[in-house]
């Protein structure tokens, strides 16, 4: 299968892949988009590629409707509505307050303004001048600040500390507007890792979210960043992180998906050895995330996070069927790990959906076989 991951080097610089796999005496070849034997997602029932949702990793109708009403009308108060309904201790109301914070940033990039224009993400200004003790806007206001220091300045600059102590401290206030809330602290988990926060302050921390919301899988994933080598810990100390969650959740959690997260994070730039992902420590890292997508409640929102992260591994592992188990589920929607960090997610996505239905095509699968 060697020419898989030929294939898959020659996509990631670039090139252009179509559903252009077949099936072939077990092995897969190259063949042109719609050709008679050609592997087709679409046979699936699988989305587009130009139709695939690349804001959310899953659906979540009330968002996607708010988040288009507000940025149609630029007026703030159906977000609030809809954050002043969502749970506060929840994993939805995390991903919710990232959305909002998210649209307005990219709104920010997209219409930079100036003093007499109209920039993009007016709204988030709007709705904190008018409602400055609204617990939601507080939230969003801060992680938006974060998002702002990412995406427009280099971590260490001067430019980018400052705009992360204007974070903090709108941390500091949206966490006094709602004391048992803890997204004001899993917000200022991004704040640590940029500003590197001694490892003290950074337990303190730490210890405040879990008690709040101690099986919260956004903060863990959030708190795994600040343990991984690249930024300050090591590969030991982020295993032994996602190893100690997973031990600890409770039942239905997916926590113990958790050292699948820490696997992805220290992966080499280039694999040179050959069975790296049918490896002890990735296949172990799989059967606990696939164990936790299988005890999870169908509704929890980090559930579409962990099976997105699974078809990376999954066909890596060239472990076809189960692969598209987990597609099956997630069509549709591609913004998690690991689609996010390329410049086109649907795009990534899509070479990975490609190869897994070719995969499981030269394996004997067809439509009529996948179980739905």
């Amino acid at each position: 299968m060697e020419i898989l991951w030929v294939l898959m080097a020659v996509v990631m610089i670039g090139a252009v892949l179509g559903p252009v796999l077949l099936r072939r005496r077990g092995g897969i070849r190259q063949v042109h988009p719609g050709a008679p034997d050609a592997a087709d997602p679409a046979n699936y029932g699988f989305a587009r590629q130009e139709e695939l949702d690349i804001r959310m990793p899953g659906p979540d109708a009330d968002l996607i409707e708010v988040l288009d009403l507000v940025q149609r009308t630029q007026d703030w108060r159906a977000a609030s509505q809809l954050l002043a309904g969502t749970e506060v201790h929840g994993e939805q109301r995390w991903q919710r307050v990232q959305a909002f914070a998210g649209a307005a940033s990219l709104e920010l990039a997209q219409r930079p303004g100036g003093v007499s224009d109209n920039p993009g993400g007016q709204w988030l200004r709007v709705w904190r001048a008018e409602a400055p003790k609204d617990a939601g806007g507080a939230a969003v206001h801060a992680e938006f600040l974060v998002q702002q220091a990412w995406r427009s300045s280099t971590a260490g600059t001067d430019e980018f500390r400052i705009i992360l102590e204007e974070a903090k401290e709108a941390c500091g206030q949206a966490a006094l507007l709602s004391p048992g809330d803890p997204i004001p602290y899993i917000v200022e988990l991004s704040i640590a890792r940029g500003m590197a926060y001694p490892r003290a302050d950074f337990e303190q921390l730490w210890l405040k979210i879990l008690d709040r919301a101690p099986a919260h899988m956004g903060a863990h994933l959030a708190a795994l960043h600040y343990w991984c080598e690249k930024w300050h810990g090591t590969r030991e100390e982020a295993y032994s992180f996602a190893e100690a969650a997973a031990a600890r959740a409770p039942k239905g959690s997916l926590l113990s998906a958790l050292p699948l997260f820490a696997v992805y994070e220290h992966l080499p730039e280039v694999n040179l050895v050959r069975g790296f992902y049918q490896s002890e420590v990735v296949t172990k890292a799989i059967e606990g995330a696939k164990f936790a997508v299988h005890s999870a409640r169908p509704d929890d929102p980090m559930l579409a996070h962990v099976r997105h992260l699974l078809v990376f591994f999954l066909v890596r592992c060239e472990r076809w069927g189960e692969a598209m188990d987990q597609l099956i589920h997630v069509d549709g929607h591609v913004g998690a790990l690991p689609w996010t960090l390329s410049p086109d997610p649907a795009a990534d996505y899509a070479v990975y959906r490609a190869l897994a239905v070719a995969g499981y095509e030269a394996n004997g699968g067809s439509p009529a076989t996948l179980p739905h």
